[in-house]
């Protein structure tokens, strides 16, 4: 990010004497939109609803109901429910074109699309009693988003659509609080009729990224250094790098590193005159708790709910000294994976200890030059990932 502020730096001092202002610099509209505006922009009807979880987060969901040009039939669609990752959103779905966007293409195929957004993301911060200034609201990590936020948002899908199963799409942290809450909860996975895993994560023992980092620090220096409330907020500086700096060609290959730095290299894969997009809506922020869990995560290898810090916490949470495991075994819903051999987020080592462990494995493709964001950015993720799971849920829907 420093090398983005110099080169902004360098931009607004010398860009009037180069005439960088007029040249190389092309701003896509959807970098200045929030979602629904996105969806509305390309010519899909988009709908918003609040979901209310048990404890009290109000999460903001968005509806794709049908394909352009369609009309609003009567006879019900199968249903789509897509989850994002760690610090992102449900704008991951629709940050590409048409013919490149997940959730487009799911609506243009005849499907009836919901995204979902995490607790505490730019779209979902609201609390019916707490504020997000205070640190109780922060208090939350995956093991909440699996607890809470799935069932209430497939519950309210579920209802709204009168269908009694959906098809579930989860990216990174999206297939984490999937595989918790579909291995701890019966009723829930019963509703699911094909778990499509995109950059599956359970474990991070092998993770090369930056997320090690927070392996090195005390949890104590950890809350000192950043605080005990939100991790990663989407800025006013975010969206001015995006849509003033990496719109322009001359900070394409900067901008595009910083992305790669997180998420695995593979530049001929990334669509370069979108950065702007990318960047303007990333990131969504999390807590600084889940950051946390992470690192406890990739201290310990292990698939396990968040340590608390004291055995007085960990029974008040579990009603044991120590937090549980999570046994990905239990989960019997069909499953389908996608993993990328660049990927330094879901890597190949920690994907290839997983997938012995998932009952009812119906579909699983390596994709050798795939790092852990092109399974949403990727040029070649409708003909890499997305024709053969839509190919996937149409026979299901026909059996």
């Amino acid at each position: 990010m420093w090398q983005l502020l110099a080169a902004a730096c360098w931009m607004l001092l010398l860009g009037p004497i180069n005439g960088y202002n007029a040249k190389g610099s092309n701003t896509n509209p959807e970098a200045n939109m929030n979602i629904s505006q996105i969806i509305s922009y390309w010519g899909y009807p988009c709908e918003e609803y609040d979901v209310v979880t048990k404890d009290g987060y109000v999460l903001g969901i968005y509806r794709i109901p049908h394909g352009r040009g369609c009309s609003k039939t009567i006879a019900p669609k199968p249903v789509v429910y897509l989850q994002h990752g760690l610090i992102a959103s449900a704008s991951d779905w629709v940050c590409n074109p048409p013919n490149c966007s997940l959730a487009f293409l799911l609506a243009d195929a005849g499907y009836d699309v919901w995204l979902g957004n995490s607790r505490g993301n730019t779209w979902s911060r609201k609390h019916l009693k707490l504020s997000p200034k205070s640190p109780e609201y922060w208090a939350f990590s995956l093991d909440e988003m699996a607890k809470y936020d799935l069932p209430a948002t497939i519950d309210f899908i579920i209802e709204k659509t009168g269908q009694e199963q959906l098809f579930y799409v989860g990216h990174s942290q999206g297939t984490t609080i999937a595989f918790i809450a579909f291995s701890t909860n019966p009723e829930l996975a019963k509703r699911i009729k094909i778990f499509f895993a995109l950059a599956p994560v359970t474990t991070v023992k092998y993770t090369k990224s930056p997320l090690k980092r927070f392996t090195t620090i005390s949890r104590q220096v950890v809350k000192v250094l950043l605080g005990d409330k939100m991790f990663y907020p989407h800025t006013f500086f975010d969206k001015f790098i995006a849509t003033k700096v990496c719109n322009r060609k001359i900070f394409h290959r900067i901008c595009s590193n910083f992305l790669f730095t997180f998420s695995g290299f593979d530049p001929n894969n990334l669509n370069v005159s979108r950065l702007d997009v990318y960047l303007a809506l990333s990131p969504a922020g999390t807590s600084v708790q889940n950051m946390l869990h992470w690192a406890q995560a990739a201290n310990s290898g292990k698939f396990q709910a968040f340590d608390w810090g004291n055995a007085e916490q960990n029974m008040m949470h579990f009603h044991q000294l120590t937090p549980p495991l999570y046994n990905v075994t239990k989960m019997d819903v069909p499953t389908a994976v996608w993993s990328g051999g660049q990927d330094r987020v879901a890597d190949p080592k920690d994907v290839e200890n997983l997938l012995p462990e998932i009952a009812n494995l119906i579909y699983y493709k390596w994709i050798p030059h795939y790092n852990h964001v092109d399974f949403y950015l990727g040029q070649d993720a409708p003909q890499e990932i997305y024709q053969d799971l839509i190919l996937l849920m149409k026979e299901c829907f026909q059996n």
